[in-house]
């Protein structure tokens, strides 16, 4: 069997203990590598202490060296008096401590001091209570705080992808490859920068350079949609490739394929082509600080215009036409109108068919023929014979 390690570490609340004395404990939720989940209670000083031991076994990613190298997440030193208000507004600062800790290269995620750490004591599995002292109250975690990209409560398994070909990086914020290097993501952003790990270097890296270890396509790619979905161009673009769109400002498209590099195919009217989706945002959503510094970087550079792209994939990866995307694209809007066109013709139909069922003359009952003489004499009464005598 491997090293053990830690996979994801989610922070549930806290409990405010009376026993031996008043003092606040936090709970984790450890999951290990082998699938198992614990529960651990640790006081916000030893977690301080655990923090303060790492940096001096890691001084430079620490940054005691040079800041710039530092990776290592902040954590505030502990207050002289911790009440129960203090310990519920780090509640978020230690969810994020906890998720970039893991998420730290492995020499440090998954060294003795953090798995020793996060191991589970005899006191997390019978806390030493006194039966003649109030018990534990329990603080949980509300569950608003987990819509929080940094609080995620299902375990992060990080996926490895391989370069095809070498990045230079452009910004500080990036990070440069190599033809063949291993990255782990940490996170995919829909606008096709991906934000990974290569040992000890983090960094945003375009998708496009990147390619799955077990097949050519990505298994997280969506289908078309021909119907569309409305978004609003925030950002001009000009044209580069063929098959790309050239768009204003202001204009409203219809997305039909949202692919994972960040070029989008979109319709407009019956025009279809790529364009960068970090210009784009979808109809009746506010615009946002972050939205609007994102608009500002350069869009990703897409997988045709790589050179030298090298694949360990003996397959290439499926890639859909323009001219489908058209053919597809105008059947659909074809059979819409269609569709709508019969709809409004059947409406029509039924208040015309009733008009005229209205307008026809109603049918009079039919008048019986005159009984004959013989049939009356043979059949009426002896009044009625009389009448006819």
């Amino acid at each position: 069997m491997g090293d053990v390690f830690i996979r994801h570490i989610e922070l549930l609340g806290y409990e405010k203990r009376f026993f031996p004395n008043q003092h606040y404990v936090y709970m984790f939720l450890v999951k290990w590598n082998d699938l198992s989940e614990k529960l651990v209670y640790r006081r916000f000083t030893e977690i301080y202490e655990f923090h303060k031991a790492l940096k001096e076994m890691f001084p430079i990613e620490s940054g005691d060296i040079n800041m710039e190298n530092r990776i290592i997440p902040h954590l505030p030193a502990p207050k002289w008096f911790d009440g129960q208000r203090s310990t519920q507004n780090r509640q978020g600062t230690l969810s994020e401590y906890c998720y970039a800790l893991v998420n730290l290269p492995h020499k440090i995620s998954r060294c003795l001091h953090v798995v020793n750490f996060f191991k589970v004591r005899p006191d997390d599995m019978n806390p030493v209570t006194d039966s003649q002292i109030k018990k534990p109250e329990v603080f949980l975690l509300p569950k608003d705080a987990k819509k929080n990209p940094s609080d995620i409560t299902g375990p992060i398994v990080l996926q490895t992808y391989r370069a095809i070909a070498d990045y230079e990086k452009s910004s500080t914020s990036e990070m440069a490859l190599k033809a063949g290097d291993m990255v782990d993501v940490v996170e995919k952003m829909e606008s096709g920068w991906w934000f990974c790990q290569l040992k000890n270097k983090r960094g945003w890296v375009p998708a496009a350079y990147l390619e799955p270890m077990d097949g050519p396509d990505e298994s997280e790619e969506q289908e078309p949609n021909y119907a569309g979905e409305q978004y609003v161009v925030q950002k001009s673009y000009t044209a580069v490739e063929e098959d790309e769109l050239t768009l204003q400002e202001g204009d409203t498209i219809e997305v039909i394929h949202k692919l994972l590099d960040g070029w989008w195919v979109v319709r407009k009217d019956e025009t279809t082509g790529y364009y960068p989706s970090m210009y784009l945002q979808k109809s009746g959503d506010a615009n946002t600080p972050v939205k609007s510094e994102l608009r500002n970087r350069s869009a990703p550079p897409r997988r045709s215009t790589i050179r030298n792209a090298k694949s360990i994939h003996k397959q290439s990866r499926k890639q859909i036409s323009q001219e489908i995307y058209r053919t597809n694209s105008k059947k659909y809007i074809q059979s819409h109108r269609n569709m709508k066109r019969n709809f409004q013709n059947k409406a029509n139909v039924i208040p015309e068919k009733n008009e005229q069922e209205e307008n026809k003359p109603k049918a009079q009952p039919a008048v019986p023929p005159r009984p004959s003489k013989d049939l009356i004499l043979n059949r009426c009464t002896e009044s009625t014979r009389r009448k006819i005598l």
